[in-house]
């Protein structure tokens, strides 16, 4: 008998946690099991053939809302080409309705339900040892002739009791890891499927320490935790911490979930201390509107939370991603506005804005008539409208999004950005003005590389200058945020070749002879002069008229933003 586990990750350099928890769950049958792991970036084709070519005789896969459809087309041809393959569906996309997809997908034999360690385990009993029958094995769904069978469910398991998933480190070195810690969530969010298991169980932190071990001594990039709420127990966090602060390799990133409002003031102390670039923190506000939070049954205290998101950007060493979502209950344009120019005052690292999804089995599924929540009827299932926020308001907001990941997430226009910012009541105006011209120029509908980005920001600036500025001021507006742009572009990337909305104000003469003072080896370094004071005129938003000359050096970037370090020559 020969199982094939598939997994279709959203990139390549991502890995499928859960295939290989099964496949190390199972371990006695891992001669017989096989994982594949491919993207949604793949052809159908191409994906068909691959699982085609191991001729498998059970095919079970990994579901969740951004590959589902994919899976579920993929797995439609593949009956008919491999009519003998028996099919199973597991994860969260189909366990809150698997009677109700049996039904539908007539090429579907079985679906895993919930935690799936250990049915898959008996099921590899059932199909590799035939020592087991399907009716005894809890958390199954499946077809029995005409009938569709239920079993009972699935208790949950220890998390001591599940071997080291990732066997084969050196398959890993150049992707994402993801690892768990805990299970669950003390907290009820209505949107989350989490809430639904509010025990929270946490593996034994000496397993712990020696699995994180590995992946420091293998140098792995980054490995991210999946826990909900990684800091809920605080004795727990900090040990993990303070043994990764202990152990630090200065290579190994760690990604945690957190609810920033819990930390306490020893945490924020330790966590200000660790190396820069050590751990990245991401942080779910999702709104500012109290009557919004406690609709969705979200208990946060925004203004400490707040604090302490400031408190640990002083120590200028931690990447902070703090999350929004656009649609909930009772949030309409301007509340949501509101929420946004909150999250972005506090300078995040990155601002998220993502749009509510109607998950299958979570409270707000069940809630969604009462607020008036209309959404897609295929995954993922994204709100449409509700009863305070309409079509077009959610189209608005969708380019917000677009030009929020664009403009600020890259990190590429950051001083850009900052100047036009004084010229917007709030945040969200600017970068609604920015998603009009692009929509307005047609802009929209067409790809753009990198410098392309910077052109049309500039356009942008031209096209706002006639209501913003004084006929004596447009000049001096425009060529000011020319070199903004050329200020941002220089910090991200050593240009060989200056881009066309560059001014020369230098001398070839002049610049060599600065080479030569400052930098004769001039290796990964650049130095730019410019007319304007342009560090101060990004935060004042004022034309200040002051000769400049910056030297980037590339070898010292900064390891949060990636930011080449900048040094004032004194000319």
């Amino acid at each position: 008998m020969k199982v094939l586990l598939v997994a279709l990750n959203a990139k390549y350099i991502h890995s499928n946690l859960a295939v290989y928890s099964l496949l190390s769950y199972a371990g006695k049958y891992s001669d017989q099991i096989e994982v594949m792991e491919l993207t949604i970036n793949h052809s159908e084709e191409g994906i068909l053939k691959e699982i085609y070519k191991k001729r498998a005789e059970v095919v079970a896969f990994s579901c969740y809302i951004w590959n589902i459809s994919m899976v579920k087309r993929i797995c439609g041809e593949l009956k008919k080409v491999q009519p003998g393959v028996t099919i199973w569906f597991g994860g969260p996309e189909v366990s809150y309705d698997a009677e109700k997809c049996l039904q539908e997908l007539t090429y579907l034999d079985g679906i895993m339900i919930g935690e799936g360690e250990q049915t898959f385990l008996e099921l590899m009993e059932h199909y590799c040892a035939g020592s087991r029958k399907l009716a005894d094995i809890a958390g199954l769904a499946y077809k029995e002739a005409e009938a569709i069978v239920l079993t009972k469910d699935r208790l949950p398991i220890s998390l001591d009791s599940i071997p080291f998933p990732y066997e084969d480190m050196e398959a890993f070195k150049n992707r994402i890891i993801y690892y768990e810690s805990s299970r669950g969530c003390p907290f009820t969010c209505s949107y989350c499927l989490s809430s639904i298991d509010k025990r929270v169980r946490f593996r034994n932190l000496e397993l712990v320490k020696r699995e994180l071990g590995l992946f420091l001594t293998y140098q792995i990039p980054q490995v991210k935790f999946v826990d909900r709420t990684f800091n809920c127990n605080k004795k727990h966090a900090m040990e993990i911490w303070t043994f990764l602060k202990e152990h630090d390799n200065g290579i190994t990133n760690f990604h945690f979930e957190l609810s920033a409002d819990l930390l306490d003031e020893e945490e924020i102390e330790f966590l200000v201390a660790l190396r820069p670039g050590q751990v990245q923190f991401e942080i779910g506000v999702q709104t500012t509107n109290s009557a919004t939070a406690e609709a969705i049954s979200r208990k946060m205290d925004y203004a400490k939370l707040a604090q302490n998101v400031r408190r640990i950007k002083e120590g200028s060493n931690i990447h902070q991603h703090l999350d929004l979502i656009a649609g909930l209950p009772l949030e309409d344009y301007q509340s949501f506005e509101k929420s946004f120019a909150d999250v972005y005052n506090l300078k995040p690292d990155q601002l998220q804005l993502g749009f509510l999804k109607i998950l299958k089995g979570s409270a707000m599924e069940t809630d969604s008539g009462k607020y008036g929540i209309t959404f897609r009827d295929t995954a993922p299932y994204e709100v449409l409208f509700t009863d305070a926020l309409n079509y077009e308001e959610v189209l608005q907001i969708k380019g917000v999004c677009e030009m929020v990941e664009i403009y600020y997430n890259s990190g590429q226009f950051t001083n850009s950005i900052n100047y036009l910012e004084h010229f917007y009541e709030s945040p969200m105006k600017l970068y609604q003005a920015i998603s009009d011209y692009y929509e307005r120029t047609g802009n929209d509908l067409l790809p753009h590389n990198r410098v392309r980005r910077y052109e049309l920001l500039l356009d942008f600036l031209k096209s706002i200058v006639l209501e913003a500025f004084k006929d004596d001021d447009k000049d001096a507006a425009v060529s000011l945020f020319g070199e903004l742009l050329v200020l941002d572009l220089f910090l991200r990337e050593d240009m060989k070749s200056r881009p066309g909305f560059a001014s020369n104000i230098s001398s070839k003469n002049n610049l060599r002879e600065l080479y030569e003072q400052y930098h004769p080896v001039r290796s990964n370094i650049h130095i730019e002069q410019f007319t304007f004071d342009v560090i101060q005129a990004s935060s004042s938003g004022q034309a200040i008229k002051k000769p400049t000359t910056l030297l980037f050096d590339y070898n010292n970037r900064d390891p949060l933003n990636k930011s080449a370090k900048i040094t004032v020559l004194e000319i």
